[in-house]
């Protein structure tokens, strides 16, 4: 295997997060709800992603998951520490590009997979309100990507979750 492949991993490490500083360049910028979304798959996830630094401990990727490390109640659940790899470039240029690709290889949703997700988790009787605070979705995103008609969601937003009817709600999808 390619050691400079795998070299980043090997430099795995939990350090405090008040040694990481981002950088002055990143371009990529976050919703208020979509900060909260991250926060919200760190809780029920748990760290899955490393913040990508240089050597110096600056941000290459990453500055969002480290923002939101610095919250409560993550701060506390983490102990300060956020997990780190270490990636050495020859010159700022390498460092931007490190940036840039992490962000922009992320890609985007598609809306039709999309509406399939939230298709098959409201079948599976996941509530409007779960499928919101799972996904970050505002309830009229959910009422968009589900298709229903509008007095159906209106019927799935009143109803009592007790109440719920898995079979109702496949015969509509």
């Amino acid at each position: 295997m390619d050691s400079k492949l795998n070299g980043p991993l090997s430099t795995l490490q939990w350090v405090e997060r008040d040694r990481i500083k981002p950088n002055d360049y990143n371009p990529n910028k976050v919703s208020k709800q979509n900060l909260e979304l991250l926060k919200q798959s760190i809780m029920t996830n748990g760290w899955t992603l490393p913040i990508v630094v240089r050597p110096d401990f600056t941000i290459i990727d990453g500055f969002h998951r480290w923002t939101v490390a610095g919250n409560e109640p993550l701060f506390s659940m983490l102990d300060g520490l956020v997990p780190i790899v270490i990636v050495s470039h020859k010159d700022r240029a390498g460092n931007m590009y490190g940036t840039i690709t992490h962000n922009r290889a992320r890609g985007t949703h598609l809306l039709e997979p999309m509406k399939a997700i939230v298709k098959e988790l409201l079948a599976d009787g996941k509530s409007v309100g779960e499928i919101g605070k799972q996904l970050g979705m505002r309830p009229e995103e959910v009422f968009r990507l589900s298709e229903f008609s509008k007095e159906d969601f209106l019927k799935m937003m009143i109803k009592p979750e007790r109440e719920f009817s898995k079979a109702e709600f496949i015969t509509k999808i």
